[in-house]
């Protein structure tokens, strides 16, 4: 199978990893979708293909975009240029400000180097 293709069981995943974060059981989301739990069963297990319809209905009631399917076990964030932090102080301010205990701390130490920077 290619990479570029989602699998059933990485669908079924999906539904699953879902449905458990909204607290429902396999008759639960069975009975809203108009199948049987078998069925949610074999879906969540990757052992049945959904079909269209069913991948929307499942999606409307499990409250996700019915593409949202299509990219399970993908990453959702792009990966940021690292930045280039060239000297020795600019190391140290960033390993002390990571080291500040309280997002106060941390936002009074921006606050001063912001100060400083405009003089």
């Amino acid at each position: 199978m290619p990479a570029d293709i989602i699998t059933s069981g990485e669908m079924g995943e999906a539904i699953r990893k879902r449905r458990k974060e909204l607290g429902l059981s396999q008759e639960q989301l069975a009975e809203r979708v108009g199948v049987s739990y078998q069925q949610i069963q074999r879906y969540e297990s990757g052992y049945s293909m959904l079909n269209v319809e069913n991948i929307q209905r499942i999606a409307k009631t499990l409250q996700m975009p019915a593409t949202s399917f299509f990219t399970a076990g993908q990453p959702h964030a792009v990966a940021e240029t690292p930045l280039p932090y060239g000297s020795q102080e600019e190391k140290s301010l960033l390993r002390h400000f990571r080291d500040l205990p309280t997002k106060t701390d941390r936002s009074l130490a921006i606050s001063i180097i912001r100060k400083m920077a405009r003089k």
